[in-house]
């Protein structure tokens, strides 16, 4: 379990994350949905220790993350931010390696490596993961990514915004691979998404933030509602229900 207590962090004049106390529970996509500004990122940055708060704490299994040696710490969870940039000429193949970093320290043995392949066929790689990461469009560059967290093998996985740049198709087959991590593997996923479609369909449970407040958490159906949506984006909902899944149309 992730222990999210009294989290605060202020740039300037601005408090972009303002007193945020939530539990994250283990086995469980929970998404963190919210207007621009609303302190998504920042808060997904501190959860992971990439950013340090100005006041509060993180509890992970009971323990302060900022008690963790880095290198553990690297074990038990791992985050793609947003922007990835890697100065050296990388292949497909040898980028999803770095996600073994923590266990290998360079050194790759047979079982890190089949974790590698394992990351390559969930994120359907195996045909560019010889090509260069400059030889691919933004949407591989972005599964490629995918791929070294899941090769991570982190029990808690962390992704900020990872349906930039993908089309429609990938979009989907990235949220399956999520839930599939989920399902199949017992991961804890925490995701930043602006497509309230895709978190309606594909998470346990949502964190709604607006102006870095916790409007409103709690199970995805207590989340998707005209209510909570309006109040959170200041726009009106309607929802309707499609192979059961809450759709929100906001058009019109």
């Amino acid at each position: 379990m992730i222990e999210v207590m009294q989290l605060s962090k202020t740039y300037g004049s601005k408090r972009v994350v303002d007193d945020v106390t939530l539990c994250i529970g283990k086995g469980q996509i929970t998404s963190f949905i919210g207007p621009n500004g609303a302190g998504k990122s920042t808060l997904l940055s501190m959860i992971s220790r990439l950013l340090q708060s100005d006041s509060g704490q993180v509890l992970l299994d009971g323990k302060a993350i900022h008690q963790s040696k880095s290198q553990d710490l690297a074990k038990k969870i791992s985050i793609l931010k947003q922007s990835n940039n890697i100065s050296v000429r990388l292949t497909v193949r040898e980028l999803v390696a770095f996600g073994r970093f923590p266990y290998s320290q360079g050194r790759l043995t047979a079982e890190d490596w089949k974790y590698v392949d394992d990351a390559i066929g969930y994120m359907e790689l195996q045909d560019l993961q010889h090509h260069y990461l400059d030889q691919l469009s933004g949407g591989q560059n972005q599964r490629a990514y995918i791929a070294m967290v899941i090769a991570q093998n982190t029990e808690y996985v962390l992704l900020d915004e990872p349906l930039n740049n993908l089309d429609m198709r990938h979009s989907v087959q990235i949220m399956k691979v999520l839930r599939r991590l989920v399902e199949e593997l017992g991961k804890t996923v925490i995701i930043v998404i602006h497509d309230i479609n895709f978190a309606s369909c594909y998470s346990d449970r949502i964190v709604a933030l607006k102006d870095g407040r916790v409007i409103k958490e709690g199970k995805t159906e207590e989340i998707i509602t005209p209510e909570v949506l309006s109040e959170v984006y200041d726009m009106d909902f309607q929802i309707e229900t499609i192979n059961g899944n809450k759709i929100c149309i906001y058009f019109t």
